[in-house]
């Protein structure tokens, strides 16, 4: 299985519509946050037969989007937020306790617009960065490819634009 991860795209949508269309085909979508409005837009341009999981980021006010999401990816359960409520920008502890807390092994999270992948505390822990406004050195647009193979390993590859 083929996992899109993106976030923080701020409903500036052209490095979104090309990286769906480059790693296509893709078996779902994640978006963690601020998509602003696209998010009505971002399963067509995905296609038909790609799985979403879409979360309200803090600027995304007219949205109907959930705050966040437990999900089953293979073998692992996996908390998707977008990481405001959970003091992210402090850095992601206290969201890796808290996905633990859940029976979680992974947390997903944006809002910071910096790509990270680290283990904390036994749960993977990610941000695939921004497509759209990039903070990290070098200000690169970024988001991850998740792999899950078929004995439930799972690879996590950080992409630049």
């Amino acid at each position: 299985m083929k996992i899109l991860v993106v976030s923080d795209t701020h409903r500036k949508d052209d490095n979104l519509q090309f990286v769906i269309e480059q790693e296509k085909p893709i078996d779902m979508l994640i978006h963690l946050g601020d998509a602003e409005g696209s998010e009505q837009w971002i399963p067509e341009w995905a296609g038909a037969g790609c799985k979403m999981a879409m979360v309200l980021g803090n600027n995304d006010f007219f949205s109907r989007l959930e705050r966040e999401l437990e999900m089953e990816i293979g073998s692992h359960k996996a908390l998707l937020t977008h990481g405001h409520y959970y003091g992210v920008s402090m850095g992601p502890e206290g969201l890796a306790e808290e996905a633990k807390s859940r029976g979680c092994d992974i947390a997903m999270y944006g809002h910071t617009h910096r790509p990270f992948l680290d283990k904390i505390n036994g749960v993977t822990v990610l941000n695939p960065g921004s497509l759209s406004y990039p903070r990290q050195e070098g200000r690169h647009p970024s988001y991850m490819i998740i792999t899950v193979h078929e004995d439930g390993r799972m690879d996590y590859d950080q992409r630049y634009l």
